[in-house]
């Protein structure tokens, strides 16, 4: 509790000073949630009236480190909608879920609820295109994984092929991934035993030996039609070109 009261003074102080102007904070991360290591950093969202444009900034106050992400409402908006059509709740989870800090509470309540609406509808469903090219990517380096090659390349190969495995787990069960850290932690809380097949075959992939881990893969692509390579196409952009004469020498 204590730890927590002080990344609260913390985060307090950073509406006062370094976001002066500021309408409201949302305060998260793992130290608000009890779980923070000698690691953790603060994670916040400052919410100004209006901005040119967002960003995000990182500093150290008090001790802690902290990610900041400003906005202000056109732009969060933004940013939960492309949460929601990624999958992947980043900034849906740190209004949702963050402490309040505010002079208009009623008001920042307001847009968690929204947040927590997004969040409890869960992603855009993985479908189209999205999910074939999820599917291409994944078939790209499972083949990769069939053939005889050194350990160091297996493992490299298997650490590509693994977080793309679980968004694949994930989304294609309707629920929110994660990047790093929080696709296993949200694969374990959809599936313990899922989550523990997925980590020891990933773990004996990283050792040279991707037997388990080609086998999950194909049984998940099974769910969605199988591999995805003979007829595969992605468009580039309209706007991907440049004039011949800009191309580097």
């Amino acid at each position: 509790m204590q730890r927590i009261e002080a990344a609260l003074a913390a985060a307090r102080k950073c509406l006062a000073t370094r976001f002066k102007g500021a309408s409201h904070l949302f305060v998260a991360g793992s130290i608000l949630r009890g779980e923070g290591n000698a690691f953790s950093d603060i994670d916040m969202v400052v919410l100004y009236p209006r901005l040119e444009r967002a960003w995000r900034e990182s500093f150290v106050l008090d001790g802690f480190p902290i990610e900041a992400f400003v906005q202000d409402p056109e732009t969060l908006a933004y940013f939960l909608q492309n949460d929601a059509e990624r999958g992947v709740p980043v900034m849906v989870d740190m209004v949702a879920n963050g402490v309040i800090i505010s002079d208009a509470p009623a008001e920042a309540a307001a847009i968690q609820q929204r947040a927590r609406q997004v969040l409890a509808a869960g992603p855009k469903p993985l479908s189209g295109a999205p999910l074939d090219a999820l599917r291409y990517i994944l078939t790209d380096l499972a083949d990769d994984l069939r053939a005889e090659r050194p350990a160091d390349e297996i493992a490299a190969t298997a650490a590509q092929l693994h977080p793309r495995l679980i968004d694949l787990m994930l989304l294609g069960r309707n629920r929110w991934t994660g990047n790093g850290k929080w696709g296993p932690r949200l694969l374990r809380r959809l599936d313990r035993r899922l989550a523990e097949e997925a980590a020891e075959a990933f773990k004996d992939a990283v050792l040279g030996k991707p037997a388990a881990l080609l086998s999950l893969t194909d049984r998940e692509l099974a769910r969605h039609g199988g591999g995805c390579f003979d007829g595969y196409r992605s468009d580039a952009a309209e706007s991907a070109r440049l004039p011949s004469g800009n191309v580097p020498h």
